[in-house]
């Protein structure tokens, strides 16, 4: 945590934690294939890491289909004059003096 003074000279705590460490286990055969590809591509085992990270999470949240919410309501369904009809008589019906 940092102290920072500011022009009024209250003392303001500023946390600087976004560099945080964390500790994994994975497969000595895995972390040597990792290390192998960061060395290849010039880059640290972190970002490498980092990178696989972004990469699976952007993968996951474009995977994830649209799910349609409930929005049904209470009754008995279409009058019986529309039961069995075409969509066209339904719609005109619906905009029937409403400009449709």
């Amino acid at each position: 945590m940092a102290i920072v003074k500011n022009t009024l000279h209250k003392t303001i705590l500023i946390d600087i934690a976004s560099n945080m460490k964390t500790t994994i286990d994975i497969s000595d055969s895995l972390l040597q294939e990792a290390k192998k590809l960061s060395a290849q591509r010039k880059i640290t085992l972190r970002s490498l890491v980092e990178q696989g990270l972004r990469e699976i999470i952007s993968r996951q949240k474009s995977d994830q289909k649209f799910k349609l919410r409930k929005a049904g309501f209470r009754g008995n369904g279409l009058q019986d004059e529309f039961r069995g009809e075409s969509w066209q008589k339904i719609r005109t019906a619906a905009y029937e003096g409403h400009g449709g």
